[in-house]
């Protein structure tokens, strides 16, 4: 059989190939359309006693309340939840540093997740408990902000963000 006979040449088979492979990772890069739909809220004025009481007990200074800090917990929190996941990199790009800054976060900053903890208090007995999230919390950070979003498609399964940051 010559190529003209054929459906589809190797070549044409190799393009789709390519077309399907460069499909496949753009839509990891793309966020999801209806990230603004999921329910979030800002826990952090909940929180915020509890760190504090764990800072004071390592002398360390109080945080304070970062809006800025908030509005990008509140986004991680939400495209966890949409994502179904529990990471802090979602898709091919993304980038922490670009994506509190985007929000207003002065850097250096850090961000501790969760999963599944049907309380703020659930929340930050898990960050405790976790040694990386612990050293955040005990961090020269000045700020912070907390949130919880709920994922829809998993029965509402709840998302926690926390993002510290610096004045």
């Amino acid at each position: 059989m010559n190529s003209q006979t054929l459906p589809y040449t190797r070549r044409d088979t190799l393009r789709l190939a390519a077309l399907a492979l460069a499909a496949s990772v753009a839509s990891c890069a793309t966020p999801p359309a209806r990230l603004s739909n999921t329910p979030a809220s800002d826990q952090t004025a909940s929180a915020l006693p509890l760190v504090n009481a764990l800072r004071a007990k390592n002398g360390l200074p109080p945080l304070k309340i970062d809006t800025a800090a908030s509005t990008a917990a509140v986004y991680q929190a939400r495209r966890m939840a949409d994502a179904g996941k529990m990471e802090h990199l979602i898709g091919i790009g993304d980038d922490f540093g670009k994506r509190v800054k985007a929000s207003g976060v002065k850097l250096p900053a850090a961000e501790n997740i969760a999963e599944g903890q049907r309380d703020v208090n659930a929340a930050v007995t898990a960050w405790i408990n976790s040694p990386k999230h612990l050293h955040n919390m005990l961090g020269k950070y000045d700020g912070i902000g907390v949130a919880l979003a709920y994922a829809p498609s998993s029965g509402s399964k709840p998302y926690w963000s926390m993002v510290l940051s610096t004045d």
